[in-house]
């Protein structure tokens, strides 16, 4: 526990975001109030079942797609779950080849990993040094097997924005379904399903400081999907089991909130983030950005600084101590216990020295740029405790 926690920075907003007070005031009637069973047939259950279809709908809007379109999930993982699993399983008399991002989130990747072990054969698409894949080598990669190309809309460790409107393109010339993990990307720039020829795009809440335990899959309709759960057939028969109706209550006020904010918040965080880059680069001659510097999200700086990556679990804690939360990744990764390097930072090209140095800031709507200069000034003290260690 910090020692006073009224002065910690919590600048890992691409981890977890803290739940916004608005969003908690939408979920409490749904926990002593309208608490049927959406599946049941009195009264208490049809109140419920009006307001689950009421946040479907909702949500569905957000994105440009249909309110039967909408399968709620317990978050990402499970979404893109569903969504790899499903639609390898119902399409193998189709063809059991499987493409994704060499920088997918681990959820996307494990599952690869099991899916190969049930015959399935995945092809990783490589990306350049600023995170983007290479369209033309995909392009090359799909063949008359493929069912299935996954790439996610912001990568969670470097916050690169893919093309996913010219994948989906590709993916619709060429017949093969297209499933985005919009998980990092959702609320804060503009998805329109539609028009970027997505099949199917993995949501969640506790990114956009909604509850966690609640996300969503987004099915085209008509998409042959495999249930993972089996059960009582709840949402069209893709995710048996009694929806979390506080959970959504929430998850569809967090976006309410985040899409009525979009334009605003992007430009102040923007702000933010322009000058963390600068003031970085000025202080440390080793400074170095990973990702695009202009199509990332505003809200997601990952940097190194040169001769100090293998020091870089040291950093973080020492900052933690002082009172300011960073990561050097994604979160998921960090269960992982023989993982010491970013697959993410591998793939654009860092060394295994180099891989082991990222250093990412995400901010979120409760930063402030006092914030901002008061971790300056911290990051340099902290610092220089480094390098004393090498003098």
């Amino acid at each position: 526990m910090l020692a006073n926690k009224n002065k910690s920075i919590y600048f890992d907003n691409a981890s977890t975001t803290p739940l916004d007070n608005r969003v908690w005031e939408e979920m409490l009637p749904y926990g002593n109030m309208i608490f049927g069973n959406p599946s049941s047939l009195h009264s208490y259950g049809m109140e419920a079942k009006e307001s689950l279809e009421g946040f479907r709908a909702k949500l569905a809007g957000f994105i440009h797609a249909q309110p039967e379109e909408i399968i709620f999930t317990s978050g990402g993982t499970e979404a893109n779950n569903l969504a790899l699993k499903g639609i390898a399983f119902a399409n193998i008399h189709k063809g059991k080849h499987i493409i994704v991002s060499a920088i997918e989130h681990d959820s996307i990747l494990n599952t690869c990993t099991w899916l190969k072990e049930q015959g399935f054969y995945v092809s990783y698409l490589t990306v350049d040094e600023n995170g983007f894949v290479d369209l033309e080598r995909l392009e090359q990669l799909i063949n008359s097997q493929t069912v299935l190309v996954s790439v996610m809309h912001v990568n969670n460790e470097i916050g690169t924005i893919e093309p996913i409107e010219e994948i989906g393109k590709i993916c619709k010339e060429r017949n093969v379904f297209f499933h985005t993990d919009a998980c990092q990307s959702f609320g804060k720039i503009p998805i329109d399903v539609s028009k970027q020829n997505i099949t199917l795009a993995s949501l969640n809440a506790h990114k956009i400081h909604g509850i966690k335990g609640v996300g969503a899959l987004f099915v085209k309709q008509g998409t042959p999907v495999t249930p993972l759960l089996h059960g009582g057939g709840q949402e069209f028969g893709l995710r048996s089991t009694t929806e979390n109706l506080t959970g959504i209550a929430g998850f569809a006020k967090a976006a309410q909130l985040c899409i009525d904010e979009m334009e605003k918040e992007s430009k102040r965080l923007a702000k933010l983030q322009e000058k963390l880059i600068r003031e970085l680069e000025n202080k440390f001659p080793g400074f170095y950005l990973n990702g695009d510097k202009e199509k990332r999200l505003p809200n997601n700086i990952n940097f190194s600084i040169s001769g100090l990556e293998g020091e870089n679990i040291r950093l973080l804690l020492l900052l933690d101590e002082k009172g300011i939360a960073v990561s050097a990744g994604s979160a998921c990764s960090n269960n992982d216990s023989g993982k010491s390097s970013s697959h993410v930072l591998e793939a654009i090209g860092r060394d295994p020295f180099q891989s082991r140095g990222g250093i990412r800031i995400s901010f979120g709507r409760f930063t402030t740029e006092e914030e901002v200069e008061r971790f300056l000034d911290i990051f340099e003290s902290t610092v220089s405790q480094l390098n004393t260690i090498y003098s």
